[in-house]
């Protein structure tokens, strides 16, 4: 505090001034870098927002330590040769779901950013296409609650004792036989969205786990096409918005 190092518990005055200092992070070399560029469509010294193409995990495993998002933002990291920057990915998508990824550069960034001040100003809006059904209303809000599925580590089911999820959405074009939905999810369960058009018995074109094919597309035809969220250090309303990936495009042409 003017320019002396002081507890946290120091009293302060009018016209003090404070500097926070956050100590250097180092990476860890347990995270690979990959050279791939990431399709990047925001960047600032404390977040990096991707699109994810479909057919890549968003964090590594143990028995796949590359391939992942997390390697190709860390590769990205260091051929930019930026410093005091390492990789929190704030927000995920399934491997076969396309769209916008939130990646933190620092720990004090990712701490800010999932506060509740600011995480509860994080909207994420999704495509979604799913066989047309006539009955089903043009909007709409599915409120059940999720929770796993007891002989499967991946697989998701509504379940009376799962947590509470809530998923609203909106017709917004028809064709060939198809629907496009544009999906807000008010949680963040896994598998969410696929889980709760699934049980009410329009389950993902492409979706293969809960019941699909690939008959008319090689993945789920789900994207994350809109993020929006009040950025912690600058108090800016951050809104990006996407088309959608031409595979998903073909299907309603």
């Amino acid at each position: 505090m003017n320019g002396m190092e002081r507890n946290v518990l120091f009293p302060l005055q009018v016209d003090d001034v404070v500097t926070i200092v956050t100590p250097i992070e180092q990476g860890t070399d347990l995270l690979i870098p990959e050279d791939i560029d990431p399709e990047v469509v925001f960047e600032d010294d404390h977040y990096l927002i991707v699109n994810k193409p479909a057919g890549r995990t968003s964090i590594t495993g143990r028995l796949h330590p590359t391939g992942a998002m997390s390697n190709i933002v860390k590769g990205y990291i260091v051929r930019k040769k930026y410093e005091d920057q390492t990789v929190h990915i704030i927000t995920r998508l399934d491997r076969d779901t396309s769209g916008l990824m939130i990646f933190a550069k620092h720990s004090l960034a990712h701490s800010l950013i999932v506060h509740p001040k600011y995480k509860d100003s994080v909207t994420k809006r999704y495509y979604a296409i799913i066989h047309a059904d006539e009955n089903l209303p043009k909007t709409g809000e599915i409120n059940l609650p999720i929770g796993r599925v007891e002989t499967s580590i991946i697989e998701r089911r509504v379940h009376p004792e799962g947590k509470e999820a809530r998923t609203s959405y909106e017709v917004v074009a028809e064709k060939n036989g198809l629907m496009q939905l544009d999906v807000v999810l008010h949680t963040g369960r896994t598998h969410q969205i696929r889980v709760h058009f699934s049980h009410l018995g329009h389950i993902l074109v492409g979706d293969e786990l809960y019941g699909g094919n690939h008959d008319l597309i090689d993945r789920q035809a789900l994207h994350c096409h809109h993020l929006q969220f009040v950025h912690p250090f600058t108090d800016e309303l951050i809104d990006i918005e996407l088309e959608m990936p031409e595979d998903m495009q073909k299907l309603m042409r």
